[in-house]
């Protein structure tokens, strides 16, 4: 049986080493608007650098925030759905990873349901880690990002629902 993280108010409470084993996952949503046009972008990185997938989505009209924590979740869900044990994210949006750390609090509603999931799903597996980057380190999230906006602003072509570019080795 593989080991969890605790269930307790602390989702970090009990850190395991990762070791080489873990995929990196450069994450960012925005906002145009704020609120406005909205969409994420991910880089997921396996344990030597290879980049294996990109996700971008348009969200509709919506938050930045709401946006981080769907960019969040978008790699927590290809992490479980990819059968990845360790995680670690990166994220430029201060305010979730200090809340998914516990730092913060999260007390807008539409957050708090999100920041839950993201919560459960990273209980999931055996190593989740995030931390705070500048925007400068996590230019190609950024980039996804604000493509999902273009996209849906008819800045470039239709783009309806997740595009997961998996890079099978």
């Amino acid at each position: 049986m593989r080991p969890r993280a605790s269930h307790s108010g602390d989702l970090f409470a009990e850190r395991r080493e990762a070791g080489a084993a873990a995929y990196t996952a450069h994450v960012d949503g925005g906002a145009r608007g704020n609120p406005g046009p909205a969409g994420y972008g991910a880089l997921i990185r396996d344990p030597h650098g290879k980049k294996v997938a990109e996700l971008s989505e348009y969200l509709g009209h919506h938050t930045n925030n709401y946006a981080e924590y769907q960019g969040l979740l978008g790699v927590l869900r290809y992490a479980l759905e990819h059968h990845i044990a360790a995680l670690h994210v990166v994220s430029d949006s201060e305010l979730m990873v200090r809340q998914m750390n516990g730092i913060y609090k999260v007390k807008h509603p539409e957050l708090r349901r999100l920041h839950e999931q993201a919560q459960h799903l990273a209980r999931q597996l055996e190593h989740f880690e995030i931390r705070h980057a500048l925007r400068e380190r996590n230019q190609i999230a950024d980039r996804l990002a604000n493509q999902a906006m273009d996209k849906a602003e008819g800045r470039g072509k239709p783009h309806h629902g997740r595009m997961d570019q998996s890079k099978q080795a």
